[in-house]
């Protein structure tokens, strides 16, 4: 069976570690690589598809090297998330130019193949710069697949595409998935990855911090102890009784008196918490989740 392979993959700009020490089996269908911004998706995607050469460790498809390896590089197709830069080609002039320097046999019947699978025939003929941002990621996603790669790998293929073109860039990833073919995009968005993959790889910090199966990992990190800021019509009363309920676990008056509230049972203390205080007299003025960013989310995970 295919598979790209990490081995202890390191990668430091100077003294800055982006990729720290990761070891991952990536095969066929589709996989998430899920992480918060800035957790060193992009560098590990640079480093899989040949742009970029680990600083340690090991990146192979199949047994072999992907680092100058020219051969390999007819077998990965790679969706970035930077923006093209050739704005003054048209659509379809860029996306020839990649089946051009693949030395495909035939280029041009190549290009309107897969112009057609990505929805992009029609404005193929305009130049880049007038393209959409949705149409500029279906272009990029285009010229990836002109010369039909074993691999593919996307770099935040969701952003700025609008929700036509991202249903049916979710059903062609899924598409290529069943087809056989390892397809690898990365994303910071949980709900984009849950519609599209079932099996998911975590980055924390440049750190492998999870692998598995999508339904797991997403049930450690929604059981996990949520935290919310409280503020009442009478916050020292509502402590008290919060510290009464079983599905809060910790009760804290911050400095300017508003209540930090720790809850291990999110369902009965969103079902319970408007009949507890409606029944004690007490207003709610304002509740907001402290801890419901995907860092937060994911350093739970790690700590798991």
């Amino acid at each position: 069976m295919s598979a790209l392979v990490l081995e202890k993959t390191s990668r430091w700009f100077g003294n800055v570690v982006a990729v720290n020490d990761v070891s991952m089996t990536i095969g066929p269908g589709v996989t998430g690589l899920l992480g918060p911004n800035g957790a060193g998706k992009t560098t590990l995607l640079a480093m899989m598809s040949g742009f970029l050469p680990p600083s340690s460790g090991t990146v192979r498809l199949d047994g072999e090297p992907v680092w100058r390896n020219t051969g390999i590089y007819q077998r990965i197709g790679l969706v970035p998330e930077r923006e093209i830069s050739f704005g003054y080609l048209t659509g379809r002039q860029f996306v020839q130019a990649n089946a051009e320097l693949q030395k495909l046999p035939d280029p041009r019947g190549a290009t309107d193949k897969v112009l057609e699978t990505v929805e992009m025939t029609e404005p193929a003929g305009r130049r880049i710069s007038t393209y959409s941002k949705g149409m500029r990621q279906r272009i990029k996603l285009a010229a990836a697949l002109v010369h039909d790669p074993q691999v593919l790998l996307l770099d935040e293929p969701f952003n700025g595409v609008d929700p036509r073109q991202r249903a049916h860039l979710m059903r062609l990833l899924r598409r290529m998935g069943e087809d056989g073919r390892i397809v690898l995009f990365s994303s910071h968005i949980l709900e984009e990855v849950e519609q599209v993959a079932r099996h998911i790889e975590v980055l924390v910090a440049g750190r492998h911090a999870a692998s598995g199966d999508y339904t797991a990992i997403r049930r450690l990190m929604t059981d996990r102890p949520v935290h919310y800021r409280l503020e009442s019509s009478d916050n020292r009363r509502l402590a008290g009784l919060l510290m009464t309920r079983e599905s809060v676990t910790g009760v804290q008056v911050t400095p300017v008196g508003a209540l930090e509230v720790q809850v291990s049972d999110l369902g009965a203390f969103a079902a319970g918490l408007p009949a507890w205080t409606r029944a004690e007299g007490i207003t709610i003025r304002e509740l907001i989740p402290t801890d419901e960013s995907l860092e937060s989310v994911f350093a739970y995970l790690v700590a798991s």
